[in-house]
């Protein structure tokens, strides 16, 4: 959930960008996502085909398995140890911005996707309704964070299907939190561990939210990443490939716009409760970065009275919003995650 940087001196255009991504994705090994001129949109075709399973890598192999909710098709994608039978399943619920892709960006080890899978998990992640490459909506208040959970409560039930479970696993990660927090609260037959990665537990602050589309551009979508304070990105916290290859994936598979009905939902005063952490049955996992700017920390640090046993508190000492893509920072939060996981 990016800030707002509009002070910046540079900024791209979506071609310039494209350009930019494609340079840095040619020259150095290792992020390897392709992009175009224009926003893939979703297959409504392919969502009552066959499952497409596709190579990510040596280890890896991922499919997208069809799911149609409200008449919109949504993109939902499995990734696993090829060769292998995971022994288990985890949903991604991303933020309000940019879809999942975010989960997966192949660049080095920092795939949380992959990171997952390899501790052997069936790594499913979702595209909300209007998000990534799932179906368009004609009006982008109205995939909110309730509709949201219910997407996500639909897939939970189809993962559980698929990979013949009776519970899986959640992750939500900023407004994903709330949605993941909605799920396990309607359905705490579905979820067995829960994970609210940069939980936001109250509102950001109010503030209009009038248009129906948030309109992204490149530095919004680079703006969680620490800078210096002369305004220029922290080499040390984040690798500046890293930032190409995120930012090339929001134009890939984002493009000019996102719903903003989850925006609309939490921005709002400092002083409402966005998730109700008392309704939650499963243990849940909250992990932050004690330096990211959206998060209220009194709520945080307050969440394990709410919560119910078994439930762990994580925050890593200089890490922000997107601490699972900071070198000083990243293994330390999969260390983390993967302890609570088991």
């Amino acid at each position: 959930m990016p800030r707002d940087n509009s002070d910046r001196t540079y900024c791209y255009t979506r071609r310039e960008a494209l350009g930019l991504a494609g340079l840095v994705a040619t020259i150095l090994v290792g992020c390897s996502s392709s992009h175009e001129a224009e926003t893939p949109q979703a297959d409504t075709q392919g969502a009552e085909q066959t499952t497409d399973a596709t190579d990510v890598g040596s280890a890896f192999v991922s499919e997208k398995v069809p799911l149609t909710r409200n008449g919109i098709a949504l993109n939902l994608i499995r990734t696993q140890l090829a060769d292998v039978t995971p022994d288990k399943s985890i949903l991604l619920a991303h933020g309000v911005t940019y879809s999942s892709h975010e989960f997966d960006i192949d660049y080095e080890d920092y795939s949380l996707v992959r990171f997952l899978a390899s501790l052997g998990y069936a790594v499913w992640r979702l595209d909300i309704a209007g998000f990534g490459e799932s179906g368009e909506v004609t009006d982008g208040f109205m995939p909110d964070t309730a509709y949201a959970a219910e997407d996500a409560s639909a897939a939970a039930q189809l993962i559980i299907e698929t990979d013949n479970r009776e519970t899986c696993d959640l992750l939500g990660w900023s407004w994903g939190t709330t949605v993941a927090s909605r799920v396990a609260a309607a359905h705490p037959e579905l979820i067995d561990r829960l994970v609210l990665y940069a939980p936001i537990l109250r509102g950001i602050g109010a503030a209009d939210v009038d248009e129906p589309f948030h309109h992204n551009d490149w530095d919004h979508a680079a703006s969680d990443f620490q800078t210096l304070p002369d305004g220029s990105y922290d080499p040390e916290i984040t690798d500046p490939v890293l930032i190409e290859c995120f930012c090339s994936s929001c134009w890939h598979y984002d493009g000019e716009e996102s719903p903003n009905g989850g925006r609309r939902d939490i921005a709002v005063d400092e002083s409402t409760e966005t998730i109700d952490l008392a309704a939650i049955q499963a243990p849940t996992l909250v992990i932050c970065g004690d330096a990211d700017p959206y998060l209220d920390f009194e709520a945080v640090n307050g969440s394990l009275d709410l919560l119910p046993e078994g439930s762990v508190l994580e925050v890593i000492p200089g890490g922000s919003h997107i601490v699972m893509y900071e070198k000083p920072y990243y293994h330390d939060f999969q260390e983390r995650l993967a302890a609570f996981l088991g």
